[in-house]
């Protein structure tokens, strides 16, 4: 399976992220990772499975190069293009908008009807007051806190993407 993990980054840590990801992922799949400043809508066709990743800035805004990108989003064909999200966030410094920019594309895509995997990440270990990106006690993706629980990122991405291979499977 070829996968595309499409992610924007402001400090790194989100490119960080995504490179944990895609070397857990590498071990079964062809993975490639692409910055959403350099991607254009053309470049999400040549994968069979979509994780998309963003910072949350601000109070709940997304990454400025998500900003520019997420227009491509909203005229690709998910049709047959399962997608997973990840996020990070500041959920002591911003609890109100905890990684609202992850919940603002799963918002984008569920308009559009695309799969979205389930991400089996439940709220119950995070801190926060409000996220849109929370769902019925679980998160629509990974949500990943690296300026208070940085201890914690490694397990939750190697549960999550344990997790997706469930998911795919079934």
């Amino acid at each position: 399976m070829r996968i595309g993990i499409f992610y924007g980054t402001s400090t790194g840590h989100t490119e960080e992220v995504a490179e944990q990801i895609a070397s857990l992922l590498k071990r079964k799949d062809d993975v490639v990772l692409k910055n959403v400043a350099e991607a254009r809508k053309e470049d999400m066709e040549e994968y069979d499975f979509l994780i998309s990743g963003t910072p949350t800035w601000g109070y709940g805004d997304l990454q400025d190069d998500w900003l520019s990108f997420i227009d491509e989003i909203d005229t690709f064909d998910f049709k047959n293009t399962p997608v997973a999200l990840f996020g990070l966030g500041d959920q002591c410094g911003f609890s109100d908008t905890f990684v609202d920019g992850m919940g603002t594309i799963y918002e984008r895509l569920s308009k559009k009807g695309v799969a979205i995997l389930s991400s089996g990440c439940s709220v119950e270990s995070y801190g926060f007051n409000v996220s849109k990106a929370a769902i019925q006690g679980e998160f629509v993706g990974l949500a990943i806190d690296e300026d208070n629980q940085p201890d914690l990122t490694e397990k939750r991405i190697q549960e999550w993407v344990e997790h997706l291979y469930q998911v795919l499977v079934a």
